[in-house]
């Protein structure tokens, strides 16, 4: 199931950054902002759905939702009349996309499989994923010149079709399972639609989380920007730019796998989480640097290569390893509202301070370089995470 999730997602990725070429630079301000208020307004309504829909059923209606969309998509991006909104609509769209489609195939997992099987099949069932993250940019490369950009849509469409029938077997086996409970929980967390933001306003430690993150999204924003710019010049059809970030988001993924299976491990094992989160904003402060010297196309691939890669492999497991120790209301509430509203919108407050940046005539290599100062602040920050992770005391989290 995640295979063909995590392939849905990637076949349509690299269109999205073709999205963003066509609708841009100057637009990513409001293409950001937008995602951040539609996240904003689609966590209480997965929250209203969910809370109504019996979870057998869950995934599969999410997975069918996304998949008709992309049916209208197959008709939007080649309509002319829809030529100036559909590149816009459509990038707002997949952020939405990856985030829900994830989200629940892990709800639906870790409703599925106790304590101990998890550790056990766990990292499996990512390594998966990683695999469809790899077989969907090649799809991609291979298809977008032959079938056309709009049409990759329904090949996204069949993939979450077949994700949808693996989330039907998964449901179907967990019930005739002897050793299955009865009934997954379906234990409320109770508390207000506020908790998430009250949690985080209470913990010191969940602040300088939040610091973290706003940090990290600084740097992958501007990356962003440069990359959305430089593109536009590079290549000369939307065919041949689609093509290109495919093969980005495939060598992203490869490196990904391999650092997940020969690097993460060891780097928490014997330097501690600590490191972990240091060392990727470590290395974009030497990217950054790169980037000022000389901001090229090809520093530029580099650079973002390693660091999406550096991001999926270390930086984000070791982020989640300072939920482990955490209470339930602090994993979904907390977490929650750090992965959505401060994230994004970190995200979309980034984006218009490098707009008024380049407004002023601060671009490229200057743009970079400003860049360093956070990167090494980031790493900082990340480095106090891990010394203490504060996991906040349960007589705290009770309060």
């Amino acid at each position: 199931m995640f295979f063909f999730v995590l392939c849905a997602y990637y076949v349509l990725r690299p269109v999205r950054d073709e999205m963003a070429v066509r609708a841009g630079a100057a637009q990513l301000g409001w293409l950001f902002s937008a995602t951040f208020v539609t996240m904003l307004c689609a966590a209480p309504l997965f929250g209203w759905v969910a809370a109504r829909v019996a979870t057998r059923w869950l995934a599969p209606c999410v997975l069918l939702f996304f998949a008709s969309h992309l049916l209208v998509f197959r008709f939007a991006l080649d309509a002319s009349s829809l030529a100036v909104v559909a590149p816009h609509v459509f990038f707002v769209w997949i952020s939405v996309f990856g985030l829900c489609t994830v989200s629940v195939f892990w709800s639906l997992v870790a409703d599925r499989f106790p304590l101990a099987a998890a550790e056990r099949l766990f990292g499996p069932i990512a390594v998966g994923g990683s695999a469809g993250a790899i077989a969907g940019p090649l799809l991609t490369s291979t298809l977008a010149a032959p079938l056309g950009i709009a049409n990759l849509s329904l090949v996204s469409a069949a993939l979450l079709v077949c994700a949808t029938l693996c989330a039907l077997g998964l449901t179907r086996g967990w019930q005739a399972h002897p050793r299955s409970p009865d009934a997954p929980s379906r234990a409320a967390l109770g508390g207000s639609a506020w908790e998430g933001f009250t949690l985080v306003a209470r913990s010191p430690v969940l602040r300088l989380f939040c610091v973290y993150l706003v940090l990290h999204s600084l740097l992958g924003t501007v990356l962003y920007f440069e990359q959305t710019r430089l593109m536009a010049s590079a290549f000369g059809s939307p065919a041949e730019r689609t093509a290109f970030f495919a093969r980005i988001d495939l060598a992203v993924n490869v490196l990904t796998v391999v650092t997940q299976l020969f690097g993460v491990g060891p780097i928490v094992q014997r330097f501690g989480v600590a490191v972990a989160l240091a060392l990727l904003p470590a290395l974009s402060a030497l990217g950054f640097t790169a980037l000022a010297i000389a901001p090229t196309f090809a520093v530029l691939v580099v650079f973002g290569v390693a660091r999406r890669a550096g991001e999926y492999a270390i930086a984000r497991p070791a982020r989640e390893m300072l939920f482990t120790a955490l209470p339930r209301n602090v994993k979904y509430k907390a977490k929650n509202f750090l992965d959505t509203a401060v994230f994004r919108g970190a995200d979309a407050a980034t984006s218009w301070i490098v707009e008024g940046a380049r407004a002023i005539g601060i671009v490229g290599g200057t743009v970079a370089l400003a860049a360093v100062p956070m990167a090494l602040a980031g790493a900082f920050v990340g480095w106090r995470l891990g010394r203490d992770p504060g996991i906040l005391d349960e007589e705290a989290a009770d309060r």
